[in-house]
C-alpha cells in the first residue's frame, strides 16, 4: 500500500493505494487498483467540494480527462476539522500507471471557489517491481 498527502488551501487530501489481485485479469491486461481518499478541513470556514477532475495515465493507454460533480455521487460540506473519506477505483490496461487531479471547493462562507490538488499517485502492478 502506497500513501500519498498533500495540502492546499487548507484542505489536507490524504490518498492511499492498493492493488487488488482479485478484481485484476492479469491474462487479459487488466490491473486494477483501489484508492482511498481522506480529505480533512483545516480552514476556518466550512467548505463544499463540487467538483472533480481526474488525469489518469496508463503507459500503454491513451490518457483519461474524467471530470464530474462531487466524488462518488456526493458533495461533501465540511465543517472545520472535519474529514470525509470514501473508497474508489481505477482499471489499467498496463502494469505501470498513475492518477492525479484536483476538486473544486467553495468557501460557503465567502463564496470564493478554489481548486485542491490530489497528490500524484502511482498504480503499479507489484510483480513488475520483483
Amino acid at each position: 500500500m502506497s500513501i500519498k498527502t498533500e495540502i492546499t488551501e487548507g484542505i489536507k487530501i490524504t490518498v492511499a493505494t492498493q492493488y487488488r489481485p482479485d478484481l485484476s485479469q492479469v491474462s487479459e491486461t487488466s490491473y486494477f487498483y483501489n484508492y482511498k481518499i481522506e480529505i480533512h478541513n483545516s480552514n476556518p470556514a466550512t467548505v463544499q467540494l463540487l467538483h472533480r477532475d481526474w488525469f489518469i495515465y496508463d503507459s500503454l493507454n491513451n490518457d483519461q480527462h474524467v471530470s464530474g460533480e462531487g466524488v462518488i455521487g456526493e458533495q461533501p460540506i465540511l465543517k472545520h476539522g472535519e474529514k470525509y473519506d470514501f473508497v474508489s477505483g481505477c482499471e489499467l490496461k498496463s502494469e505501470i500507471g498513475f492518477m492525479k487531479g484536483y476538486y473544486t471547493f467553495k468557501n460557503l462562507e465567502s463564496g470564493m471557489i478554489f481548486q485542491v490538488f490530489i497528490p500524484t499517485f502511482n498504480l503499479i502492478y507489484p510483480h513488475r517491481m520483483n
